[in-house]
């Protein structure tokens, strides 16, 4: 299954037009509404440490095995127009044909919600450290500009919806199926052979078994798509038949 750097802005000093909190507090509210939304989606996630830099993030992430790096900021104006400016940019490396792939996906979800979809595009960038310097396939999201009264406020009323559009984007980039979240509960695999239940990496009888799960073992589920439950056994998550896990 998938595995994901989560990065949340790290700059508490951009402060929110609203007064309301910082980019870092905003970005890190938004990371954590897709939490429990990622788990019930099959997709494992690290996130940055908030206390630390963007080339904290960059090592932390480059550290690791990631399939795809998301860092999460909100924008702010240039001198003079502070205030005037609204919008949503997904920002992507020009060599990276994931990276752009990835960007269109997010722009063009982020455009059913977003209350000006014109104003959500995708752009190239060869400055951006965490697009540039990453080694997995990485977005930068400028989520709205916190210097604007209607974007800041936006974004404060839509962080749950702003989280499930992400990750149902995240969903289509890995090509999984979407699951809405239900609270996670713990499941028994049993079979009445007494063999172990295959987890697999897609939610069929034909998907990539990833290990097995031996009969009588406790497990966490997250989430059910079609007679398929998304299931954590140990530091693995996958899907599992659900005839074989009783709740």
């Amino acid at each position: 299954m998938p595995t994901i750097f989560l990065s949340p802005s790290t700059q508490e000093y951009n402060q929110y037009v609203t007064g309301a909190g910082s980019e870092e507090y905003f970005m890190n509210l938004l990371a954590d509404a897709m939490e429990p939304l990622l788990l019930s989606n099959g997709i494992q996630f690290t996130r940055n440490d908030p206390r630390g830099t963007v080339s904290d993030s960059i090592r932390q992430s480059n550290a690791g095995s990631y399939d795809f790096h998301l860092a999460l900021h909100s924008n702010a104006s240039g001198p003079g127009s502070e205030g005037r400016s609204r919008g949503i940019v997904a920002f992507y490396y020009p060599g990276s044909a994931n990276s752009q792939r990835a960007a269109e996906l997010f722009a063009a979800a982020l455009r059913e919600i977003y209350p000006l979809p014109n104003q959500v595009t995708t752009r190239s960038t060869t400055t951006l450290a965490e697009v540039k310097r990453t080694k997995a396939p990485a977005v930068l999201l400028e989520i709205g500009y916190h210097d604007n009264a209607a974007d800041a406020q936006w974004i404060a009323e839509h962080i749950e919806l702003i989280a499930q559009t992400l990750v149902q984007a995240l969903t289509e980039y890995f090509g999984l199926p979407y699951v809405y979240p239900g609270p996670s509960q713990p499941g028994l695999a049993v079979t009445d052979s007494g063999g172990p239940v295959a987890l697999r990496a897609y939610p069929s009888a034909q998907g990539q078994v990833i290990t097995q799960i031996p009969n009588g073992t406790t497990v966490t589920v997250f989430g059910q798509y079609q007679g398929w439950y998304v299931v954590l056994y140990g530091e693995s998550i996958g899907y599992a038949n659900a005839a074989f896990i009783q709740l």
